[in-house]
């Protein structure tokens, strides 16, 4: 069984980790926490130029035409190095929906600004019931013609604070509904919240708000499922990525901090942690690209769906006790802003959570054995 990446993967890997070793550091980091719109544009330029917003876009539309699979190399490199910004918000909150459900006017007039770098989209789907499931749309749509206007409250919606329109899903007499909303106009409220990882997470308000129709009037959940698939796994292989770092990290501190004469990593509670560590982290990286090769691969459906609910069940907890043992051999100071080992405990936890945490997918999972 061959589990190693292709050449062109390996090259996106690599040219990826160099390009963001050099341009987004630690300080940068730490400055997009303080910033208010919490990306860089220049740097948003910069990846535009590497193809990256547009790698799962089709080449027709000014995109790479990669594969989901090629993606979540990128992504792992991208929780590696803690990138801020929309990205995910873009590429897998817009451009995954528009290629999905988009009509030909709609992806010829949206996924070419995506793959340039010019506009930012976001998905505004959770409610304050902060439900992931069908019912937790509850926010109203109404439709005319190939217009919809979205009346409700959408909370945690990621970047909505930089995007230029929202994928938003609401309910109508037929069913979840979605629309492509710009967020510049007199019925939409933007406000941010505090998070624990200081990323830009925001309260939005419609009042009237009105977008163009994607897909069918009361087709929205069924159109929402390849998203959320791709969405979900997208997170895992950011905590993937993030959690390799905080391992090296953890390895590194305790191999050069010395107490009672040694070097910590000397004593056997540290090494037990160390290698908990590295087999949470290489199983995390098995699962998601296992659930990401189903993607990749058209797998049938419910073999896709249980993959990506085992990847974000596994992934949530593995992670987290990844960053907990890193914390911990750190001790106090791990908790402190001067170590950046305490960036990726934060982080952790927002992708821990989003699209359902581990309790979640364990009973999606139950339920498609017949549990």
């Amino acid at each position: 069984m061959d589990l190693g990446l292709t050449e062109t993967q390996e090259l996106l890997k690599n040219a990826a980790r160099e390009f963001l070793e050099n341009e987004c550091p630690e300080q940068h980091v730490r400055d997009m926490e303080e910033d208010e719109k919490g990306y860089s544009p220049v740097l948003w330029q910069q990846m535009a130029e590497q193809g990256w917003q547009g790698l799962l876009i089709p080449e027709a539309h000014g995109g790479a035409g990669f594969d989901f699979l090629d993606l979540s190399v990128l992504l792992e490199e991208f929780g590696r190095a803690l990138v801020p910004g929309p990205f995910m918000s873009t590429v897998l909150g817009g451009a995954v929906p528009l290629m999905e459900i988009g009509s030909d006017a709609q992806q010829a007039e949206f996924l070419p600004k995506i793959a340039s770098g010019d506009l930012i989209f976001t998905l505004a789907l959770t409610e304050p019931s902060a439900r992931f499931d069908e019912s937790g749309v509850q926010a109203k749509a109404t439709v005319s013609g190939n217009e919809v206007t979205f009346d409700g409250t959408k909370l945690f919606v990621s970047d909505a604070n930089v995007a230029d329109y929202m994928i938003v899903a609401g309910r109508s007499a037929k069913g979840v509904t979605l629309g492509i909303v710009a967020t510049q106009q007199a019925g939409v409220t933007i406000n941010q919240l505090q998070t624990i990882a200081r990323d830009k997470q925001c309260e939005v308000v419609l009042k009237g708000a009105k977008g163009q129709l994607l897909g069918t009037d009361g087709g929205g959940w069924a159109a929402l499922q390849p998203v959320l698939q791709k969405y979900t796994v997208a997170e895992c292989a950011y905590m993937v990525g993030l959690s390799q770092m905080d391992f090296e990290i953890a390895v590194d501190y305790a191999k050069e901090r010395v107490q009672f004469g040694r070097p910590i990593g000397s004593f056997q509670a540290i090494q037990h942690k160390c290698a908990d560590m590295v087999t949470d982290v290489d199983g995390s990286r098995f699962i998601m690209y296992k659930a990401a090769w189903a993607i990749s691969s058209g797998q049938p459906a419910a073999d896709t769906q249980i993959a990506v609910n085992m990847a974000k069940a596994w992934c949530s907890e593995a992670t987290r006790r990844v960053v907990a043992h890193g914390q911990q051999i750190h001790g106090g100071i791990g908790f402190t802003k001067d170590y950046k080992i305490q960036l990726f405990f934060r982080r952790q936890k927002r992708a821990e959570l989003a699209f359902g945490d581990s309790d979640f997918h364990r009973e999606a999972v139950a339920q498609q054995l017949g549990l």
